[in-house]
């Protein structure tokens, strides 16, 4: 009987001892955390700021996204402080009605574009049940969060009307992804920008404005690499004057001189995605790229100086 009781406090004190651990290691570390779900062929990205709070970028193609959460999150966390939508397509928004039936969420963030699927459906029917927060974002929207800034520079008001079948900007098209939420994320001299599926049809009307320094850091490549959603153009305003080579110690990488990073959201698909182009051009600009499909979970880390990634989990 004293063994057994003995079994029983050696199993409570390592139990106690995990869950101060973790407990400890959710603390907020003054770090910006983004992490590149692998959720196969879509975007998911979940970002925990330098103060606690959190956001969820899109949700992925199926439920892969919870297991993502489910890594990066203390087990005992059951909210979401923002959640984005960059655009009603199935492998951006699916992922997301288990999430928003699981996960209090404290903002939804998304364009006003809908497509009318069942999906659609599904996801709105359980934010308006739910009585979930909504904003409709637009270019030159802005949010602070602790030490972190946002700013949307997409979509315009025009393009979301041309979406909606309004001729404007000289494109008229149905295809949500031209009304895509492309934001920064910036946390002081690292910047982020997360572009959606917004491709080159319509990145010549944000390309051009001020960068907050000579380059980014990180780049979300548009649309899962596809041959259209980036060119030249787009790259040199991002990376004027191209990158140096990135030094690699196994699966970390360290910030060296000019280093930068494109992330590629892929899995298995018959589009061709990522396109050879789209690779070449961005090798031609010395910048390291890194796929879900390959690394799987990418997590960069930054103190608003220096930054590293971790891939592989």
């Amino acid at each position: 009987m004293g063994n057994l009781r003995i079994g029983y406090f050696i199993a409570g004190f390592v139990i106690g001892l995990v869950l101060l651990f973790s407990f400890l290691h959710s603390l907020p570390d003054g770090k910006l955390h983004i992490i590149f779900c692998n959720v196969g062929q879509g975007d998911a990205a979940y970002i925990r700021f330098p103060d606690g709070r959190d956001m969820l970028v899109d949700g992925g193609p199926n439920d892969s996204v919870l297991g993502c959460l489910g890594k990066h999150m203390p087990f005992w966390d059951r909210s979401l402080d923002i959640v984005v939508l960059s655009h009603p397509e199935k492998d951006h928004m699916a992922g997301l009605v288990s999430v928003f039936e699981r996960y209090h969420i404290g903002y939804f963030l998304r364009s006003d574009v809908k497509k009318g699927t069942d999906i659609d459906t599904q996801l709105f029917s359980i934010v308006k049940e739910k009585s979930i927060p909504q904003k409709l974002v637009t270019t030159g929207e802005r949010a602070i969060i602790g030490p972190v800034r946002l700013a949307i520079v997409w979509p315009s008001a025009d393009q979301v009307a041309a979406v909606k079948g309004r001729a404007v900007l000289g494109v008229t098209t149905d295809s949500v992804n031209t009304a895509s939420v492309v934001f920064w994320v910036r946390y002081g001299s690292f910047d982020a920008l997360f572009s959606g599926d917004a491709d080159a049809r319509v990145s010549q009307h944000y390309i051009g404005q001020p960068l907050a320094d000579d380059h980014v850091e990180l780049l979300k490549v548009p649309h899962h690499g596809s041959k259209t959603g980036m060119n030249s153009a787009f790259l040199d305003w991002l990376f004027p004057a191209g990158a140096e080579a990135c030094l690699e110690n196994g699966t970390a990488m360290k910030r060296y001189c000019n280093c930068v990073l494109a992330v590629i959201s892929v899995g298995k698909n018959s589009y061709g995605h990522p396109a050879l182009e789209i690779e070449n051009m961005l090798a031609d600009k010395h910048i390291q790229v890194l796929t879900t499909d390959k690394q799987k979970d990418i997590e960069v880390v930054t103190d608003g100086q220096n930054w590293y990634v971790m891939s592989g989990r």
